[in-house]
């Protein structure tokens, strides 16, 4: 099994879209922070929603680089049941990387959070005014993204131009 990098956007989009999270990175003074948060996808800018006041905010308010990292088709696989070193994850990921920037402006906000609530329901959603202005809106327009495959098999990918192996 190899893990192959993967360049084509609908590829990349379609694993995006399978994640039920995703992992944001952020740097405080020295040391990374990193949650698990809600998010949505679009035009290649995702967006995601929390609170107005709190610890992420006042490390964004100091730094806006920002990391985003989305996993799915996650299987424990081996080569051989009793040797450790044979076992593997195999799985997708995606990583992004962007400067946040929060949105005010009341439309906007609340198309952000329409867009948040498609990846996760077909549903037709209406807020309340209160629950929109009281809601910190972040847009992060991806500045560059990575996508894997780990333990993807040989044979799949023989001849697909759109793959780069890596050993």
């Amino acid at each position: 099994m190899k893990t192959v990098q993967h360049f084509d956007k609908d590829r990349i989009e379609g694993i995006i879209r399978k994640c039920d999270i995703c992992f944001v990175g952020v740097v405080d003074g020295d040391m990374p922070y990193v949650l698990p948060m809600n998010f949505g996808y679009k035009d290649n800018v995702i967006y995601l929603h929390s609170a107005p006041e709190g610890r992420i905010i006042d490390i964004l308010n100091k730094n806006r680089n920002i990391c985003v990292s989305f996993s799915t088709d996650n299987e424990l696989v081996f080569q051989h049941p009793e040797v450790a070193c044979s076992y593997r994850m195999k799985s997708k990921s995606v990583v992004a990387w962007g400067k946040v920037q929060f949105q005010e402006d009341f439309e906007r906000k609340e198309e952000a959070l329409n867009i948040i609530m498609q990846q996760y329901s077909d549903k037709e959603f209406k807020y309340s005014g209160p629950a929109i202005r009281n809601v910190k809106i972040w847009e992060i327009p991806v500045d560059k993204i990575t996508c894997k495959e780990f333990g993807a098999p040989h044979e799949k990918y023989q001849g697909d131009d759109s793959v780069k192996r890596t050993f």
